[in-house]
């Protein structure tokens, strides 16, 4: 199943807050992508929070992987996790 996941950051979040685990969540992001979880991640341009594809059997699942990374652990960010299907628009070309 894909899964649209967009960060949430806590408000009034500090660099200095988020900076002691930025390695350790980079790896487990790395660690991810290798596996074949995370799809594609990106950062949004004007506010510079990730937007990941995740790909993962249930969205529960998908919620679990991500309550394991380290700055959501840290209570420092949050996920809005959207499951997503085929777009079947296209469909109504040929009926």
């Amino acid at each position: 199943m894909k899964i649209l996941v967009l960060e949430r950051e806590k408000p009034d979040l500090t660099p200095a807050e988020v900076q002691p685990h930025l390695m350790d969540e980079a790896r487990a992001a790395w660690k991810l992508v290798q596996e074949g979880t995370f799809r594609e991640m990106y950062f949004t341009a004007e506010e510079h929070t990730a937007v990941i594809m995740l790909e993962a059997d249930s969205v529960e699942t998908a919620r679990e992987i991500l309550a394991d990374l380290p700055l959501v652990r840290a209570g420092l960010i949050e996920f809005e996790v959207i499951p997503l299907r085929p777009y079947d628009g296209f469909a109504r070309l040929f009926s």
